[in-house]
């Protein structure tokens, strides 16, 4: 009786294990496409309700930042649950690259995107851009007393003038091109300047907001944050004017939003159809139309009206693919910011 109360109780357990395990293939199944979303919320989110409402695709969106899912994914491995991984910035795309992640994205959408806004080996491409600039308080500074470079803001003349968010992945996209461009000596200089001269804040809306109140005369931001606080009410950005660098400067830098699909994926029909769908005329229209003002980069897709033209930025030749979040984080560290 004890034996076959064992076995029965064996077969009982093991039921319930392969039911269990049913049920959550099931629940994964049921998720359909699973993005992990570094962008916006709410830009990702247009995304996929304008994507699901042409194709009929379920989307499952997960939100986060650009270097916790790419060190997620790389943890994760072939047995990651994300389908797809859309970023703010490319660093955190070139290490999932890195690590063999990515599957090739089609042709056709390849296709979509100018050359300057995807990497040579077609692992992941460019769905949107933003540029940075620098955010000034009007009522303290007049364009003959902004700086002439980014790199000024290290002269001493700056020191308690000026603010940044440099933990962040934003500003170490920025602080990757300045590496690029300039080399290490000309970036531990600027970064020793960023920590002498600069008042660190938590993210680039809380930078604005300070140079918009008067705590400092002017921030290191992307563009967007303004035009966004603008259309809104404006209350923290009333006092702010936009300064574009330009002239190929590393302020005047454009960082590139990308998307890529895990070659995990067990959806990789409906992966390659939603990055098609991101870079196309109207993957790019929500850029144009929506309230993110992002810059679109598709091929002849136009940005909102209100945005300087891309270009028109005069921005520096930055091969996006190659930006070394790695070494940045190394010397960032190094200079006591983060």
């Amino acid at each position: 009786m004890n034996i076959a109360l064992n076995r029965f109780s064996l077969a009982l357990a093991a039921s319930l294990l392969f039911a269990t395990a049913l049920s959550g293939s099931a629940n994964a199944q049921d998720e359909g496409l699973v993005v992990y979303n570094a962008q916006h919320e709410s830009l990702g989110r247009e995304w996929i309700d304008a994507f699901t409402k042409e194709t009929g695709i379920k989307v499952t969106m997960r939100q986060g930042s650009d270097m916790q899912f790419a060190n997620q994914i790389i943890q994760e491995g072939d047995a990651s649950p994300a389908d797809v991984f859309l970023t703010e910035n490319s660093p955190a795309m070139t290490l999932v690259d890195g690590a063999g992640l990515f599957a090739p994205i089609e042709k056709e959408t390849l296709d979509q995107v100018p050359d300057q806004y995807r990497p040579a080996d077609g692992m992941w491409t460019g769905i949107a851009a933003r540029t940075t600039v620098f955010a000034y308080d009007k009522t303290k500074l007049t364009e003959d007393k902004l700086p002439k470079s980014m790199l000024d803001l290290a002269d001493p003349a700056w020191k308690g003038r000026w603010g940044a968010a440099p933990a962040g992945a934003d500003f170490q996209a920025i602080a990757a091109a300045l590496l690029q461009l300039k080399g290490e000596d000309a970036t531990k200089a600027w970064l020793k300047g960023l920590k002498d001269n600069a008042t660190p804040y938590k993210g680039n809306s809380v930078a604005m907001k300070a140079v918009n109140s008067g705590e400092v005369e002017g921030a290191v931001i992307y563009h967007y944050y303004w035009f966004g606080d603008q259309a809104k009410t404006g209350e923290n950005s009333k006092n702010v004017g936009l300064h574009y660098f330009k002239n190929q400067d590393p302020g005047a830098f454009v960082s590139v939003s990308g998307g890529g699909i895990l070659k995990s994926t067990q959806h990789m029909k409906e992966a390659q159809a939603f990055l098609k769908f991101l870079t196309s005329k109207a993957g790019q229209a929500v850029l144009k139309d929506g309230d993110s003002y992002e810059y679109a980069i598709g091929k002849d897709a136009p940005s909102n009206d209100k945005l300087t033209p891309l270009a028109d930025l005069n921005a520096p030749k930055v091969e996006a693919s190659t930006l070394d979040s790695k070494k940045v984080v190394e010397l960032m560290t190094a200079a006591g910011l983060i």
